[in-house]
């Protein structure tokens, strides 16, 4: 993407971009989470997560701080338990379930670090053709490995306006 040019578009409009990993994140993960969150806000993007603690939380706020829209779809059924970040919190009762709600919301997929629930996010991703972009995360195959939180936003964005893979 040219510097000052607009975010690129999906074909159905704004793009969505959902932000996985742990709940219990690294402190430089967390940092990561952050930035990446923020930058996605600042191209104009909506963040979906999870809308819990750790990365997720970490985007949420990256996101709104900078003014974006964050989407947080809950395993539970009570808004309540949305980070204080999530501007828009969806109730599922699914649990763990929900995973599939928020892949299949997002036209790219950006891990960074993560636990089982991550993998069960990439592994969805990868088995219905959203692109994942990763940052200190899963290593393997069919993950596009980034060097940064800035370049993991680059890559998300690009990958998300190419469409399925």
């Amino acid at each position: 993407m040219v510097a000052g040019s607009d975010p690129p578009e999906p074909a159905g409009g704004t793009v969505h971009i959902a932000v996985v990993g742990a709940s219990r994140p690294s402190d430089a993960q967390t940092v990561a989470a952050e930035l990446v969150g923020a930058g996605l806000a600042r191209a104009g993007a909506i963040v979906i997560t999870g809308g819990g603690p750790g990365v997720m939380a970490a985007a949420s706020k990256g996101a709104a701080t900078a003014g974006g829209t964050v989407v947080g779809i809950l395993p539970g059924t009570d808004r309540a338990g949305a980070n204080p970040w999530v501007g828009i919190a969806l109730v599922t009762g699914l649990g763990e379930l929900r995973n599939g709600l928020i892949v299949r919301s997002a036209d790219a997929l950006l891990a960074v670090g993560g636990a089982y629930g991550t993998l069960s996010e990439v592994a969805l991703a990868l088995a219905t053709g959203v692109p994942v972009v990763g940052y200190d995360t899963w290593d393997i195959p069919g993950i596009e490995v980034a060097d940064s939180p800035e370049q993991a936003v680059a890559m998300a964005l690009e990958r998300a306006a190419r469409g399925p893979i």
